[in-house]
């Protein structure tokens, strides 16, 4: 009988292991399971969910390395994003990236804001010094880059913004937006009265002038002022200030070997730098035009005259060869020159 109840009492005991076993096993697999699932962004719902709930904190979602490895590279998805790829520490000494960020940040918050959200976009940003790997595997060396992730396939050449081109004013990023994903948004700017203070600061000043000079207006009719001031709104507008207020293009721009580059090689762009350049050297040819007037023109002694004659023909030549080369850089194929190649 005590042979029996041994046995008896070893085969539960075998049992008992053997279940316990059994549920470490169904623990361990639960726990490997969610351990993967975390590892790789879960299901689709769960990474909708995760994006819809952080772009509903920000409108523009944070990326780190794995983050970006998650909710954007991770499949299946059956959304877009739009990812700027940035450098915002001032040790980066990205001179533009601030200001391709606000006008980012215009856009997202903009469409975040409208009837136009849904699910199927969203927006985001991986800064260089939360991501350095997100850099290194998409082979970027740049800042800031635009890029669209599409919800089925890899990111095409079209899907890569061209900001050499059409700048990054946030008009432009909703442009290209809706041209990658037919998602149609409207740019609404907070209103900013820096420009009627302005104005009206000027209004007041230049009436306060002619209160004061109300018994003299003799000045109005001074000829050289007027001239000036036409010259240098002609100079502005020739030298393409509307442009830069259209497109928003980057002041200068950092070549990929660490140099500036001060003048767009390309003559469907250029930089706000350049086109002060180039209405410096157009103001520089006209000096020179009107020094070759007064010297044909004026009576005073002939070595004055010789003076004048010999600086505007120096002006004129040297810096219409001048502005004769940055245009036959920009434009390939242009077969003209006079002092510089």
């Amino acid at each position: 009988t005590k042979l029996i109840l041994l046995d008896s009492l070893l085969q539960e005991m075998r049992a008992m292991r053997a279940c316990t076993f059994l549920a470490l096993l169904v623990v361990a697999g639960f726990a490997i399971a969610e351990s993967k699932r975390k590892e790789g962004g879960g299901s689709l719902a769960d990474r909708v969910e995760q994006l819809v709930e952080l772009s509903g904190k920000r409108p523009v979602i944070r990326l780190n390395g794995n983050k970006f490895r998650d909710l954007v590279k991770g499949t299946p998805r059956n959304y877009s994003i739009i990812v700027m790829f940035t450098a915002l520490s001032a040790q980066r000494q990205c001179a533009i990236c601030q200001q391709a960020s606000d006008e980012y940040q215009l856009v997202a918050n903009s469409y975040r804001y409208s009837q136009a959200f849904s699910n199927k976009l969203f927006f985001a940003m991986v800064d260089f010094d939360e991501g350095p790997d997100v850099f290194q595997a998409m082979k970027l060396n740049t800042a800031p880059v635009f890029m669209h992730f599409p919800e089925k396939g890899k990111p095409k050449k079209q899907d890569n913004m061209d900001i050499q081109r059409i700048g990054f004013s946030a008009d432009v990023i909703a442009k290209w937006v809706g041209e990658r994903t037919d998602v149609q948004i409207r740019v609404f700017r907070p209103p900013n009265y820096t420009g009627t203070v302005a104005l009206l600061m000027l209004t007041s000043l230049i009436g306060g002038l002619l209160y004061l000079r109300r018994n003299n207006l003799e000045f109005l009719y001074n000829r050289t002022a007027w001239s000036l001031l036409a010259l240098f709104f002609v100079f502005a507008m020739t030298s393409g200030q509307m442009w830069n207020h259209i497109r928003g293009p980057p002041f200068v721009h950092k070549t990929h070997s660490g140099g500036v580059a001060y003048i767009h090689g390309s003559s469907q762009g250029q930089f706000v730098l350049e086109t002060y350049f180039v209405m410096l050297i157009y103001g520089l040819i006209v000096c020179g035009m009107i020094m070759l007037t007064e010297a044909g023109d004026s009576k005073a002694d002939s070595m004055r005259r010789k003076i004048l004659a010999v600086a505007g023909l120096f002006l004129l030549a040297f810096f219409f060869s001048l502005i004769l080369s940055i245009f036959r850089s920009k434009a390939g194929g242009y077969p003209y020159s006079f002092l510089f190649k």
